[in-house]
């Protein structure tokens, strides 16, 4: 492995920040460093140390006091801008198709239901699998809800002009941070994840590879030896703007 994951937790239920830590206590390269059961807590914690990845309830307290919703769908894209390379796994008891393409339209890398003993059995492997190969994982009902939502899309354009530019650019630069590519595009970090996210979903795919692959598949993009150039690849999003389902 080529380093150590660490972890940090926000979760209002005990019983469910053990189970996590139960989950993981077998894996040598993930690291728990750090839990919070309230939303005031969480930007204190990131500033503690390096964390790669968050897991995140999005039902949580604003304090003890202060019972209200902590507001995470407005801090996910604050907390990815000011930490680049953060990680954003979403957990929920709510398999609500809006929530679910809210949640990944801010940037977050997953949403996992918390009902589902698969992915809590399998988080390792998730975990593993969103930070270093920078994949993204749904649970299956989760998926299956997002799924019914582009069936019911048939005929939109495939993939906006910014995602299709941003698919072309991770082709053309595969080994590039995020961090990277957002400057390339000029976007921010938090802009150019959520529009990874959604290219990823509307293609079917979760991962940089297989977006970049599937695009090939379907006549998206043209596979190129040289890398382009931003303005090139500025001018081939143009030029297929207009794709359309087949």
């Amino acid at each position: 492995m080529p380093y150590t994951i660490h972890v940090a937790i926000l979760e209002d239920h005990p019983l469910m920040i053990r189970g996590y830590e139960s989950s993981l206590s077998t894996a040598p390269h993930i690291v728990v460093v750090g839990t919070a059961r309230y939303g005031e807590d969480l930007l204190p914690m990131l500033a503690q140390q390096p964390i790669d990845l968050l897991l995140l309830d999005v039902q949580v307290p604003t304090s003890e006091k202060d019972r209200t919703i902590y507001p995470i769908l407005s801090a996910i894209p604050k907390i990815i801008e000011r930490y680049p390379s953060l990680q954003v796994l979403v957990s929920s008891m709510h398999n609500d198709r809006t929530l679910i393409q809210a949640m990944m339209d801010r940037g977050a890398s997953g949403y996992i239901l918390k009902d589902d003993l698969k992915a809590i059995r399998d988080l390792e492997t998730i975990i593993t699998s969103i930070v270093y190969d920078d994949e993204i994982y749904l649970s299956d009902e989760a998926q299956t809800q997002l799924d019914r939502r582009v069936g019911e899309k048939t005929g939109e354009v495939l993939l906006t002009p910014r995602q299709l530019e941003a698919i072309l650019l991770c082709g053309a630069y595969p080994s590039q941070s995020i961090a990277q590519l957002a400057k390339q595009l000029n976007v921010t970090n938090a802009t150019l994840r959520t529009l990874l996210s959604s290219a990823y979903l509307r293609l079917g795919v979760h991962s940089r590879g297989a977006a970049v692959e599937k695009a090939r598949q379907l006549g998206l993009i043209s596979p190129s030896a040289t890398p382009p150039s931003i303005g090139e690849l500025q001018r081939q999003s143009d030029t297929d703007k207009q794709t359309t389902l087949p």
